[in-house]
């Protein structure tokens, strides 16, 4: 009797722990429950991809299990190749630390730039929070007021560092196509460049449609956007050329194609390579359901953002993609980008 009244305890104490939140945690929630998370930032303050992130940080915390604090932490540098190299080498990997990085990042290792510590196949996506469209623009006073005007006058473009967005797009296009774009780099960020043009310091800026166009100049009606930088139009901008019709063969649109594969990517947010793969669902469960919180989509809309997800599953596939490209056109388009690698160190 004692026996199956011991045995009858111990089935009554675990059921009872089953039901309690406060005695039977999952390995998350004990995990998460009074810890801080960092989330690197690979930008400068005051852009729209740092506006993002601390949205992203002010809303999941209370979708993740115990409620842990995020907190927002800029470490901008080499175009955004600093915060990928810590996550994926430095920070712990175990959920505590996650990122913003550039959505060209990943593709760096593929096209041969300089100074990746990282395999991008084997970072944890976690989403993207909007779809974006990367555009280039002018100030409407700059004598560009078209993409093919660009071939026959020159436009001074504002830019961060080298492999951000703002450099490598006209970079990139004026090697391949032989677009005027002349760039001046050295920006801390997106802002800083969008203060310079309204200065006349600079003429255009090649970045996120969400961040140009809501920006002070953007909204000032000064500037036209030249083309976006897409294979397909965003459905947002469908009256505006892309940048893939200037290609003038089959080879450069297969060149441009991969080449705009950084954009398809958004504003990837990550976790470092090693988590368990229960961590790494917890973590993509919990941007999922930051992106489809009325608080987040308000916050975003007052900002005049469009809140449009992306899964860590979408992002992940979409890397494949890059990487599963023919053999030829990552050379001819590693080749592009090699001269500009060449040209910065001159």
């Amino acid at each position: 009797m004692r026996q199956i009244r011991r045995l009858a305890a111990a089935v009554v104490g675990a059921l009872t722990a089953a039901a309690s939140p406060t005695l039977a945690q999952s390995p998350s929630t004990s995990f998460y429950a009074g810890k801080t998370v960092t989330l690197l930032i690979g930008f400068g303050s005051g852009g729209g991809n740092d506006i993002w992130a601390r949205m992203v940080a002010r809303h999941m915390g209370k979708h993740l299990p115990g409620n842990p604090n995020i907190v927002p932490q800029n470490l901008p540098g080499a175009g955004g190749l600093l915060v990928a190299n810590q996550l994926y080498n430095v920070s712990p990997k175990d959920g505590s630390v996650i990122a913003l990085i550039n959505r060209g990042i990943p593709m760096e290792p593929l096209l041969g730039g300089a100074g990746t510590q990282f395999d991008p196949l084997k970072f944890n996506w976690l989403g993207s929070p909007d779809r974006d469209t990367a555009i280039c623009v002018s100030r409407k006073d700059s004598g560009v007021a078209t993409m093919q005007d660009l071939f026959q006058k020159e436009l001074v473009m504002g830019a961060t560092g080298s492999g951000a967005d703002s450099a490598v797009y006209p970079e990139f296009m004026h090697l391949l196509l032989g677009m005027k774009f002349k760039v001046v780099k050295g920006y801390k960020g997106s802002n800083e460049v969008r203060l310079a043009m309204e200065r006349g310091e600079v003429q255009g800026i090649c970045g996120s449609n969400d961040s140009v166009m809501n920006s002070d100049i953007g909204r000032s009606g000064k500037l036209v956007v030249l083309f976006q930088a897409r294979l397909e139009p965003d459905p947002r901008l469908k009256d505006l050329p892309l940048g893939s019709a200037s290609a003038r063969t089959a080879e450069e649109r297969q060149i441009l194609e991969l080449f705009f594969m950084r954009a398809t990517l958004g504003r990837p947010f990550v976790a470092p390579p090693g988590l368990p793969a229960e961590r790494v669902a917890t973590l993509r469960k919990a941007f999922a359901d930051t992106m489809a919180d009325k608080a987040f989509v308000d916050e975003a809309s007052k900002q005049s953002f469009t809140v449009e997800p992306m899964t860590g599953e979408e992002l992940a596939a979409q890397v494949e993609r890059a990487f599963k490209m023919p053999a030829d056109i990552v050379k001819k388009t590693t080749d592009v980008l090699g001269r500009i690698t060449s040209a910065d160190k001159k």
